[in-house]
């Protein structure tokens, strides 16, 4: 596995801002996990202004992914489809361009132009989510059925981080069930695996957290 250097640097920055932190959580699911990903903690203009660059690099990593709007479904995903968009067009290089964007309020508008979308119409274009990880996968399965319900097209899913951790009734992790029962491709800007890989190069503190990650991975892994 090599790593990329948008991949790294997404890793540091995630761990010096306190998004990317390392202990002992108590995860909703119960399980205790060695980390925790808090993409809330991307709070600031400097830091959205980054995320949304490493969030085009993941995309453009993905040229076979062919999509007309970037839509962030509520709440988390509406400041991650704007960064995005204006960091893919604002590249400087041959991937740069200009993408419409859209995101759903969680109840419908009754007044005004009404409805729940904002931003592009979707009706007829081919859709890319963005969203911060896929736990359960809820609210990616709610986007598509926006998505449906507005006759358009699905075209794939991005995320900040792939845990690769199986479910409570599946040996399949949240991004691999989606990827099976609908057919879409989910991009990861880093996944567990990456993470575990960047410790290891760093060594000191950060390296003895990778035997830890790499336990877990074991556990409670997918497949």
């Amino acid at each position: 596995m090599v790593l990329e250097q948008y991949q790294r640097d997404f890793i540091s920055f995630a761990i010096a801002d306190g998004v990317l932190s390392f202990g002992e959580f108590t995860l909703k699911s119960g399980r205790k996990s060695p980390y925790f990903f808090n993409a809330g903690k991307f709070n600031s203009g400097a830091s959205l202004a980054k995320i949304g660059q490493y969030y085009a690099a993941a995309i453009s990593s993905r040229p076979d992914i062919e999509f007309d709007v970037v839509f962030g479904p509520a709440y988390k995903g509406i400041p991650l489809c704007a960064t995005t968009v204006i960091a893919l067009a604002t590249t400087g290089n041959e991937s740069q361009r200009d993408v419409l964007y859209s995101f759903n309020r969680k109840e419908a508008k009754d007044h005004g132009e009404g409805g729940s979308i904002v931003g592009a119409a979707l009706k007829g274009r081919r859709i890319l989510v963005v969203d911060d990880v896929i736990t359960a996968g809820t609210a990616i399965r709610e986007s598509m059925d926006i998505i449906r319900s507005a006759e358009a097209t699905l075209a794939g899913v991005v995320v900040a981080i792939d845990r690769q951790e199986r479910g409570r009734d599946s040996s399949l992790s949240a991004i691999q069930e989606i990827e099976r029962q609908h057919g879409t491709p989910v991009v990861a800007v880093v996944t567990l695996d990456n993470v575990v890989e960047y410790l290891q190069e760093q060594g000191g503190e950060l390296g003895a957290m990778a035997g830890a990650m790499e336990e877990y991975r074991r556990e409670y892994g997918a497949a």
